[in-house]
């Protein structure tokens, strides 16, 4: 597990959640439409970590059923791995409830997968592969 990557936090709408972080002096370096999750991300640089605010963009998507049953707030927390297959071989090993078997592509062209929440305290973690320097 690697240094922290960023840290998600669903909002009903996206405009008003950067105009509110904008107030505290972080404004978004990228915006992006990830259609396959129903979800538009805005990332929000602060220091060596990102905010990721997450808005859903359909009604089946899993932002819109967090939001649902826990309204805004924090969603997640995201690692640097160097290899994210092994990652989730060796979170799988250690008896951790897995969301992805498999790395799927996120936000920023990254792979990524998910920690299942009832397995760290609650908290989804995601693992985030950076790109190679061929991928950037």
């Amino acid at each position: 597990m690697g240094p922290l990557d960023h840290v998600g936090i669903a909002v009903r709408r996206l405009d008003e959640g950067i105009a509110r972080y904008q107030l505290l002096g972080l404004g978004p370096e990228s915006i992006e439409d990830l259609p396959a999750e129903g979800v538009r991300a805005a990332f929000l640089p602060a220091g060596d970590v990102r905010l990721e605010l997450l808005e859903s963009t359909r009604a089946d998507s899993a932002i819109a059923t967090f939001l649902e049953r826990r309204g805004e707030g924090l969603h997640h927390v995201a690692f640097q791995v160097d290899d994210v297959r092994e990652a989730i071989a060796s979170a799988e090993i250690a008896g951790f409830r897995l969301v992805d078997r498999e790395p799927r592509r996120g936000a920023r062209g990254r792979l990524v997968a998910f920690v299942h929440p009832k397995s760290v305290h609650g908290v989804l973690v995601e693992l985030v592969q950076p790109p190679t320097s061929r991928e950037r």
